[in-house]
């Protein structure tokens, strides 16, 4: 068995490729039952989630997911989601590879995102905003560059300290404090938060922009509110999606 480990599955998984790659899965479709999701009591903390994510391709492979999502995790400067993959062969059941998960999700995400960018946003969107100061929030400006031309990147998050060291380890990479402000000046608005509550307000959108909606992935998760989506084009990453003819 292959154990390809954090800086492995780095390496192996380069922007351009990794985002033509969903592309076509997206286009051909594989079987993704529903999730498993079980919570964990953390005492004096959130409530922690186990969850168990397989997919396949008849005939080719088959992947299992198993992550954790400790919310506690932002307080003791730990990353919220840990993850692993196991890689199996759809023709006989070996196990073929076991990959790092929390790497795979954080690159996997940036680039679905900036795959859907590659359809919604415009083709001159050069200033993008993130809203997070999370592993996936740290990968989003090299995604999106590798599908449009991304000159300027500001970086928001509640804790403004974090928001400044994220900033400085990209090249054009800008900390705001002014959220408002930052998102009627972005072209594409991307937020990787776990926030229950909207940190985005409709009403700040310039026309135009791309809005990337990453957190929102249960019914405790809000990023958004109400003006936000119904200001334009939605593009929901799910099992449904994969299964759908095209994007």
């Amino acid at each position: 068995m292959l154990v390809i480990d954090e800086a492995g599955t780095r390496a192996a998984l380069p922007w351009a490729p990794l985002i033509g790659a969903i592309r076509e899965c997206f286009c051909e479709g594989c079987e993704a039952p529903a999730k498993h999701e079980h919570f964990i009591e953390v005492p004096g903390e959130t409530d922690a989630k186990l969850l168990l994510m397989p997919a396949w391709q008849t005939g080719d492979y088959v992947a299992v997911k198993i992550a954790t999502l400790f919310p506690g995790n932002s307080a003791r400067e730990m990353a919220a989601v840990n993850a692993n993959m196991l890689l199996l062969s759809a023709k006989t059941g070996e196990i073929l590879a076991s990959i790092d998960g929390g790497e795979l999700t954080a690159r996997r995400t940036a680039a679905a995102s900036a795959l859907a960018a590659d359809y919604l946003a415009r083709p001159d969107a050069h200033h993008l905003l993130v809203i997070g100061t999370g592993r996936i929030a740290a990968n989003l400006p090299e995604a999106y560059s590798a599908v449009r031309p991304i000159e300027h990147v500001s970086v928001w998050g509640r804790d403004p300290a974090k928001a400044e060291r994220l900033a400085e380890t990209f090249a054009n990479g800008v900390p705001v404090t002014d959220l408002a402000a930052a998102v009627s000046a972005a072209d594409i608005v991307s937020t990787a938060t776990l926030a229950q509550m909207p940190v985005l307000e409709g009403e700040w959108l310039s026309p135009g922009t791309h809005v990337d909606l990453i957190g929102n992935y249960s019914p405790e998760s809000r990023e958004a509110d109400d003006e936000v989506m119904r200001r334009g084009n939605v593009f929901i990453d799910d099992a449904a999606t994969l299964k759908s003819p095209g994007i």
